[in-house]
């Protein structure tokens, strides 16, 4: 079985930690042990996830373009040390968040549509050398992520601390990116129970990936 790598992409509070949980659990019932990866982004290396913190949490603001960079230097470390040598292995890497985070926050959400940030998040993603197989975009209307931030009781971090201008333009963003990309992006309602939208999520990756039933 060649690798295969998935994402889940949307704004706070879709979901996507969940619906990455839950494939995994799937994909364990159903491809040899060890055969799949679960990991996330800002993060899924050490060096990667002490840049996650800054990012997230530290106290400096830094310019958009170095925001930007920021990002992708996390990314850098988790592509040559996780991501590429697992689907190298034949492994299917489930990723919570990859590059169209970045284009959807800093390219939209900052950077409002500005064309100088969407042309280097597009040159930096370039130099991944390694693009999703399929990604699903977890659509939430903004109420209903409100509630769902609300109800963890988790500190706040950076950007589910932002404007509701901002949470906008970021969903924006991503129906940008699955609009460019019908053949990559999936749109999920993740309003829907979790396990509904798992089992939609199952099908298609089983449309994508065919598998046997049962364990190896």
């Amino acid at each position: 079985m060649a690798g295969m790598f998935i994402t889940f992409e949307g704004g706070e509070g879709a979901g996507k930690s969940t619906q990455v949980r839950l494939l995994q659990q799937h994909l364990a019932t159903v491809v040899p042990p060890g055969r799949t990866v679960m990991t996330r982004e800002p993060g899924g290396t050490p060096g990667a996830e002490a840049v996650r913190d800054f990012l997230l949490f530290g106290k400096q603001d830094l310019s958009l373009r170095a925001e930007t960079l920021m990002h992708f230097s996390a990314r850098y470390d988790h592509v040559d040390h996780l991501i590429r040598p697992a689907l190298e292995g034949g492994k299917i890497v489930i990723s919570d968040r990859f590059t169209d985070s970045t284009e959807a926050y800093q390219g939209y959400g900052r950077g409002e549509g500005n064309e100088a940030i969407l042309s280097l998040i597009a040159s930096l993603r370039q130099q991944t050398g390694v693009i999703p197989d399929l990604t699903f975009i977890l659509d939430v209307p903004r109420a209903v992520a409100r509630e769902r931030l609300h109800a963890r009781g988790n500190r706040p971090d950076r950007y589910e601390a932002a404007t509701e201008a901002f949470h906008a333009r970021v969903a924006e963003g991503f129906a940008t990116i699955a609009r460019r990309e019908p053949g990559r992006c999936i749109t999920i309602d993740a309003t829907l129970p979790p396990d509904t939208v798992a089992r939609a999520i199952a099908g298609h990756v089983a449309a994508r990936l065919p598998m046997p039933q049962g364990g190896a």
